[in-house]
């Protein structure tokens, strides 16, 4: 990543190089007081903010499934669509949270961690329901099982 230092007068008159420096990485701008700006891409800023927050949730389930018990809706706080699910789930959710953040981290945007937390609160909203519930927690039997046919003309 580029990153480009100015002074604060640069933002008057070489605005177009740090509007450039930042739209190729970050521009740091030091002020007069000699605090340090940073401006970069938005898209940047909010991956960063979303690995952040998601980083801190994994940990904190992290430690909550180290106690060796289902952590309750309170522990979940945030988290608590996460209740559907039983503690093996929840590490096997832990384990995929730990993949996208990798994978959101190395690429610089949330795009695999927006997939995989979208994918299992839509599995929990399914578990939600006590029918479905039923039908994708009960058990599945040879009788359950039905031959489809091909359509017509396919």
């Amino acid at each position: 990543m580029t990153e480009s230092i100015f002074q604060s007068s640069d933002l008057a008159q070489n605005r177009t190089q740090v509007i450039e420096a930042a739209r190729n990485g970050r521009a740091r701008v030091r002020d007069k007081d000699g605090t340090s700006l940073v401006m970069l891409r938005e898209s940047a800023l909010h991956a960063l903010e979303v690995l952040a927050s998601w980083n801190a949730a994994h940990l904190r389930l992290e430690e909550l499934l180290r106690k060796g018990v289902a952590p309750s809706v309170g522990d979940l706080g945030e988290l608590a669509w996460l209740r559907a699910f039983d503690t093996d789930e929840l590490r096997e959710f832990l384990d995929e949270l730990h993949q996208a953040l990798i994978a959101s981290y190395a690429d610089r945007t949330s795009d695999a961690l927006d997939q995989c937390v979208a994918a299992w609160r839509t599995t929990a909203q399914q578990l939600d329901d006590p029918l479905r519930r039923s039908v994708l927690r009960g058990p599945l039997s040879q009788e359950s099982l039905t031959e489809v046919t091909r359509p017509d003309g396919q």
